[in-house]
């Protein structure tokens, strides 16, 4: 695992088997594909890179977010499947990914501390279904943390329910069609986009029931315009929040999840394998997931950005050509 690590690592555009067993007089082709089928590299692999360098907090955040590794040429790969890509703003052919980060708001680091790949197919389990597991598990692993936050495809009744019984609070955007009432149980449920605001309510929130939780559970609702034609509602059960700016700054701290997206995707090659057995597509895609949490720990350590230490890779080599080209321009 240690040379295929700091294979994905070291290479700055290719990130094939074929690739790496032309850089390797030791391995040939069928080498690495012979390791990525028979290995085993598992998200728990995750948590014991960085147990020791992990700082938590109780006042820190679980951030959970699905991504989609693009694989748009591929055919006969297994895992892949046609899904919604936000980052494509459409269905795309390729392998989905389940993510939990940690932020500490203190320190202002976040961490890759779980992951799962969305594969009903093979385990029959749903994203929703993968975000339960991942809480457990943090609990399992006695992680502290305040506040867990998430895109609304996972402001669901069972993960809602699930933190509100671990006492802890949660920010989410929810779908303009979601039924709540704010009339204290005087009128039907309506959906968000019909509701009434006062300029009260537009600078404090409003308190609201949702439909399908419990009569006696009660929630905040926050009305925040992001553009002439977009506004996005935010829910919570912090009912002492009184203040619709700190509402959005509180749920805009998920944008560390889409940060280590693009990292991941940017500096690891976690997109790039071509191999057509799932184990192997399993195997590549934990070992990048390690490579990241490398980068990022390196990358406080050194006080620079994941892009400065893995790109910096060629300053050696463009120094040494320019003073001794292989290839002269003269």
């Amino acid at each position: 695992m240690e040379i295929y690590g700091q294979f994905l690592l070291s290479s700055q555009i290719n990130y094939t088997c074929t690739y790496l067993a032309d850089h390797l007089e030791s391995l040939n082709h069928d080498n690495v594909q012979y390791f990525l089928a028979h290995s085993s590299v598992r998200p728990r692999s995750v948590w014991k890179a960085i147990r020791h360098t992990f700082v938590g907090s109780s006042q820190g955040y679980l951030l959970f977010d699905d991504t989609v590794l693009s694989k748009v040429h591929s055919h006969k790969i297994e895992l892949v499947r046609s899904q919604w890509s936000g980052n494509a703003h459409g269905v795309i052919k390729g392998i989905g990914v389940v993510n939990c980060v940690y932020f500490n708001a203190m320190t202002h680091q976040f961490w890759l501390l779980d992951y799962r790949i969305f594969a009903p197919d093979t385990d029959g389990k749903t994203k929703i279904e993968h975000v339960l597991d991942m809480l457990a598990v943090v609990k399992q692993r006695g992680i502290a943390y305040g506040c867990v936050l998430m895109d609304s495809w996972y402001a669901t009744t069972s993960i809602m329910k699930y933190i509100i019984g671990e006492q802890k609070l949660f920010y989410c955007p929810l779908k303009t069609n979601r039924k709540v009432d704010d009339s204290g149980g005087q009128h039907p449920y309506v959906q968000i986009q019909e509701l009434q605001w006062s300029d009260t309510e537009l600078r404090e929130g409003k308190l609201i029931k949702v439909h399908k939780m419990a009569a006696d559970t009660r929630f905040k609702l926050f009305r925040v315009v992001l553009t002439t034609e977009r506004t996005e509602y935010i829910v919570t059960n912090d009912l002492t929040q009184q203040s619709t700016q700190a509402a959005e700054e509180q749920s805009g701290i998920r944008w560390h999840v889409e940060q280590f997206h693009r990292e991941d995707k940017q500096t690891t090659g976690i997109e790039c394998c071509q191999c057509r057995k799932q184990r192997s597509q399993r195997n590549h895609i934990g070992i990048a997931m390690l490579v990241w949490t490398r980068l990022k720990t390196m990358a406080y350590q050194m006080k620079k950005t994941v892009y400065q230490l893995k790109f910096g890779q060629l300053d050696d080599y463009l120094h040494q050509q320019l003073d001794h080209p292989t290839l002269s321009f003269a």
